[in-house]
């Protein structure tokens, strides 16, 4: 099988995701800023023609026969020069003007505007190139003939124009590079400092998989902060597995030695006689006893650090109702007091047994009545649980409980109904980081109360 491709780094996807949304920004403040000069720069030739216009009928003069007279030296020395980009007409009924600069050159101009009316457009083609046009109706008053009318138009070369949108945006487009690349070093820099905590995780990992440290020991952000304590939990409870394990072979191996020498004597000198039978086989049963409590106690996780818990109520009604048949003819009667929001901090399995034990202890030693309670104990993250079970029975001795919890982490032999379900009830409560404690509960016989603490 392949091995998987990497993937790639989470800086580097970081720095690819903003480089192309800062281009995309940079892109589109271009474009708009662009679109603005060139729309600024139009407005201003605008601006500029109607300023010619302007000077031209400032300059200009009616005559009482109705002739329109403009000066030849006017104040814009290029419309006197040919070629010089600016262009100029007047236009009447019978009157026709031209500036010196648009002699000899065919142009778009505009004819018969209505007075008062202005009109700007272009680029328009010509023989002088692309040019602006802005045509001006006029009316002007005359005591002989009463009104004349005359169009005044300008027009000049978009070589101007088109040269500052050029060195704009040459000059736009530079600055905007220039910051891209200021930007993009920020943006590398502070993703760096960003991701320092992630790689100071990674490097620890690596300390604690080669050995030379336990857990993370790093002082993090608050949102990596509970990824560390999660994640040392987590090790620690594989620690606290793998050293289970070891723990229940040494104290397997220590509890066979004594069944095993007596099958080595019994079967020694010629094999078993017929009255050792009975006692071997009885050394053999110790040892399956042995090997199944031991098993069991090796098999509990402990305290799940990683998924949801195991609701409580739904198994305690099952447990306490396979008990009520089989105590049914006691006439107990068993109440629950049971929170719907406590959980477990387990597998189901664990707490089947931790709870069957107990309530069945319970069963056992109560005279009429037993009591199983559970709540959730708030916190942070998880909430913690208190489960309590107890009876009406003739209660426990003093120091009777510690005794019974003390055979069984001892790994005591004796069988179910003579301490060891206690013990395993305790191994149980241990392995989830748990606490057993046993009081004189409100019905007057024994009460067994396990805590499972918060996150």
């Amino acid at each position: 099988m392949p091995a998987a491709r990497q993937a790639t780094s989470l800086h580097r996807r970081l720095l690819i995701a903003g480089g192309i949304g800062l281009a995309a920004f940079l892109g589109l403040t271009g474009v708009v800023l662009d679109a603005a000069f060139r729309d600024s720069a139009r407005a201003a030739v605008q601006d500029r023609l109607q300023g010619q216009v302007y000077a031209l009928l400032a300059a200009a003069e009616l005559a009482d026969d109705g002739t329109l007279m403009i000066p030849a030296g006017l104040p814009e020395e290029r419309l006197s020069r040919p070629g010089s980009g600016l262009y100029a007409g007047v236009f009447g009924t019978d009157f026709k003007w031209l500036s010196d600069s648009a002699l000899g050159v065919d142009l778009p101009w505009e004819r018969g505007l209505d007075p008062g009316e202005s009109r700007f457009s272009g680029p328009l083609a010509s023989d002088a190139g692309t040019v602006f046009r802005l045509g001006q109706g006029v009316a002007w008053e005359t005591d002989a003939s009463g009104s004349v009318r005359f169009t005044f138009d300008v027009m000049e070369s978009t070589a101007v124009f088109h040269e500052q949108v050029d060195r704009f945006r040459r000059t736009l487009w530079i600055w905007l590079g220039a910051a891209a690349l200021v930007l993009l070093g920020l943006q590398y820099a502070l993703q760096r400092w960003t991701l320092k905590p992630l790689r100071a995780v990674s490097a620890e990992l690596e300390e604690v998989e080669a050995g030379r440290q336990e857990a993370l020991h790093g002082r993090y952000p608050a949102e990596l902060a509970a990824f560390r304590d999660h994640l040392n939990a987590f090790i620690q409870a594989e620690r606290e597995h793998l050293k289970r394990y070891r723990n229940t072979l040494a104290d397997l191996a220590h509890s066979l030695k004594t069944p095993l020498a007596v099958l080595r004597g019994g079967l020694s000198g010629g094999g078993p006689s017929s009255e050792d039978l009975p006692r071997l086989r009885g050394q053999v049963d110790r040892m399956d006893e042995l090997v199944a409590y031991r098993l069991k106690r090796a098999a509990h996780a402990g305290g799940r650090t990683l998924g949801a818990g195991t609701r409580v109520a739904p198994v305690a009604e099952q447990v306490t109702s396979a008990l009520e048949k089989v105590h049914a003819g006691r006439g107990l009667r068993c109440e629950l007091a049971l929170d719907p929001e406590a959980e477990f901090p387990g597998e189901e399995g664990d707490l089947y047994e931790l709870l069957g034990n107990l309530a069945d202890n319970a069963f056992k030693w109560a005279r009429g009545r037993v009591r199983v309670t559970a709540r959730a104990v708030p916190a942070d993250r998880r909430h913690g649980l208190e489960l309590a079970v107890e009876d009406d029975g003739p209660g426990m001795p003093p120091g009777k409980f510690d005794e019974l919890v003390r055979r069984g982490a001892r790994g005591d032999e004796r069988k179910p109904g003579q301490g060891l379900g206690l013990a395993m009830v305790d191994d149980i409560v241990r392995a989830y980081g748990g606490k057993l404690s046993s009081e004189t509960g409100a019905l007057g016989g024994a009460r067994v109360v396990v805590r499972f603490p918060g996150r």
